[in-house]
């Protein structure tokens, strides 16, 4: 079918029209879809990784309780904002909460072992670590004495040559990701000391099959990122970390736990 001069500039202004709506359309999903989940106080929404831009989309829960069914709190708060691609990351935190794994310091009873350890251990602003007489002695509990005096020895031998962090790989079983009371924490949480959760990779596993997205249980804080828990083989944990450098969750009283990363695409 021919179309004369008038039918094609008809067509050609249908067709602009229809793009700018189509565009319109999109940004107007994109608001809709994050208006609740704005980035929180000093982050930004979107960080690039190799190039391509993702968003970070944080979301508010309550304060999370050891008796809180933790499957209930991240469905109704994720199914109704996910999309086809999206990956849920959660704070390992409010796992290991819910699993029963975090502990009011008046009940811990630190060991003269662990209040001797404790003192030599690096002090950050961005969270206590093993750096207390209770999250020393819950060190000790999960990982055992002799792991926890080899990693001591290994790195009073290598720490006055400026070699940090070994430690850590040494005793392993996700020390790193023990925590205890701040100033900063969200009561009563101030007054906890908790592990790591109990097998992340399943805990994980047990949310994807929930909310039909790949889900990453994190430990992230303002010195770096540790991804505790995958549930598939086809997250890129290159990029999560990267994505969580920041620490978009926040490190205070944010309150936001769970996190949707989002591939951005903008329209030009």
């Amino acid at each position: 079918m021919n179309l004369n001069h008038e039918s094609k500039i008809c067509f050609r202004d249908f067709y602009i029209k229809y793009q700018n709506f189509q565009k319109k359309s999109f940004f107007a999903r994109m608001v809709l879809m994050t208006s609740d989940m704005q980035p929180n106080t000093g982050k930004t929404l979107l960080r690039t990784y190799h190039g391509v831009s993702y968003a970070r989309l944080p979301i508010k829960t309550q304060t999370i309780m050891p008796k809180d069914n933790l499957e209930k709190i991240v469905s109704e708060a994720v199914l109704p904002r996910k999309q086809d691609c999206d990956v849920l990351c959660i704070s390992e935190k409010v796992v290991a909460i819910t699993q029963g794994r975090a502990y009011h310091i008046d009940d811990i009873h630190p060991s003269w072992f662990a209040k001797l350890l404790s003192k030599y251990v690096y002090k950050s602003d961005a969270g206590i670590g093993i750096g207390s007489p209770w999250t020393m002695e819950l060190a000790i509990r999960e990982a055992g004495y002799i792991r926890i005096f080899f990693a001591a020895a290994v790195s009073a031998v290598t720490t006055p040559f400026g070699v940090r962090g070994l430690f850590y790989k040494v005793v392993g079983k996700h020390i790193n990701a023990i925590d205890g009371p701040c100033d900063y924490t969200i009561p009563p949480f101030n007054k906890y000391a908790k592990l790591p959760p109990k097998e992340p990779h399943k805990a994980a596993k047990k949310l994807s099959a929930l909310l039909g997205i790949p889900v990453v249980i994190i430990d992230a804080n303002d010195l770096g990122v540790n991804l505790l828990g995958v549930s598939d083989g086809t997250i890129d944990q290159d990029m999560i970390c990267e994505l969580f450098r920041d620490n978009p969750l926040g490190q205070k009283s944010e309150s936001t736990p769970l996190c949707i990363v989002r591939k951005y695409e903008p329209t030009n």
